[in-house]
């Protein structure tokens, strides 16, 4: 009896850990869908992840992320999408891109999507209003495309002699043809001739620039998407290359060269779309969270960039700059653009500049412009 009852006492012990790991609770899944690659989003996945912590949710610790990439191959977006679904997330994250949503909208009508989009969702028909979405997407909205055409104004503004203007699209992007459209019209009425290229990868890139040198473009403006965010430094070190003067949307293509930038925050809104994940995961609907719209509207100009292009920024656009940043290019000097020193001016400060040029000098005159990296020897 003695023995018998040692070996149910021992049968026990050991169906212990067992009852244990079977009464905590299993960590809830999430689905990741990007339409770039991890290495081009890191930025981006931190502020994700910081959206998600103030949630109460971090990742392997107490929930799960499963990331889907198509590598800029839009092509990709709709079986990867369909892996998530078969996964049984309880959410997916679609983030910066209007194809990935589409793809993500075609594989499940039950399980929340989360995006953001620098495009109107109401006109792309992911929900029914913006107050209430009524599906299963929500997100954040901030201004993108609807920017195309005071992108080219601005454009204008600081090249005025241009006439001959590119437009550098997405052909996979669901945007591309109203984008083309707007931007067409305003181009018509500035006098200016616009030529639309195509590009769907980073293989394009060097025969669009080639088709721009044939075309003498004086000017490229770059239409949001998801493969030209993710290879920002690659287009500027390009327009720079080839001495174009050319606009996007984020800060980082004028910090890298690029001519100017003039559009929202990117960061902020994938932080918004970590913090509506959390939520959806804690038992909140999609149908319910209202989209919400991300306003702020920022202008970065190069005015290194602007002098090795032989450009002079006017004073008045100097002034509604919300930073300029002053930075040796490479064509100036052989260190790369990532080393490359950048000292930049908020508009405070710019302004406080632009008032003292104004006053009445004796030696120099209100347009001449000086930075401190123009100090005399």
């Amino acid at each position: 009896m003695r023995r018998r009852a040692f070996l149910s006492l021992l049968g026990g012990a050991a169906a212990w850990p067992l009852a244990a790991s079977a009464q905590q609770p299993t960590m809830p899944v999430i689905g990741f869908l990007g339409a770039a690659s991890p290495d081009l989003w890191a930025d981006r996945l931190r502020a994700f992840r910081d959206g998600l912590a103030e949630a109460g949710y971090v990742e392997r610790r107490n929930v799960v992320i499963e990331y889907r990439w198509a590598e800029g191959q839009y092509d990709r977006l709709p079986a990867l999408a369909s892996e998530l679904v078969r996964r049984d997330v309880a959410a997916i994250a679609v983030p910066g891109s209007v194809a990935a949503v589409v793809a993500a909208k075609a594989a499940t009508s039950t399980i929340p999507i989360v995006t953001t989009l620098a495009a109107d969702p109401v006109a792309m028909g992911f929900v029914a209003s913006l107050n209430r979405p009524g599906g299963n997407v929500t997100g954040i909205a901030s201004l993108g495309v609807e920017l195309g055409p005071k992108r080219l104004e601005l454009l204008r503004e600081l090249v005025p002699t241009a006439t001959n203007i590119a437009l550098l699209v997405n052909p996979a992007n669901p945007t591309t043809t109203t984008v083309s459209k707007d931007i067409e019209v305003v181009a018509r009425k500035l006098g200016m001739q616009l030529h639309v290229l195509g590009a769907s990868s980073e293989r394009d890139f060097d025969a669009v620039f080639a088709k721009l040198a044939q075309l003498r473009a004086s000017g490229l403006v770059i239409t949001p998407d998801a493969v030209f965010t993710a290879r920002g430094k690659q287009l500027a070190a390009l327009a720079l290359d080839n001495r174009v003067p050319a606009i996007y949307q984020f800060r980082e293509f004028a910090a890298a060269g690029g001519l100017m930038s003039y559009g929202g925050n990117f960061t902020e809104p994938f932080r918004r779309v970590g913090g509506y994940i959390g939520r959806i995961v804690k038992g909140e609907k999609a149908a319910d969270l209202p989209v919400q719209q991300a306003t702020q509207i920022e202008l970065f100009i190069n005015l290194g960039t602007a002098k090795t292009l032989g450009l002079t920024v006017p004073i008045s656009l100097l002034g509604r700059a919300d930073e300029v940043i002053e930075q040796w290019p490479r064509l100036l000097c052989p260190i790369s653009l990532r080393s490359a020193k950048i000292e930049s001016f908020t508009s405070r400060r710019l302004q406080r500049l632009v008032s003292k040029l104004a006053r009445p000098r004796s030696r120099a005159s209100a347009g001449d412009v000086r930075t401190s990296n123009d100090r005399p020897a």
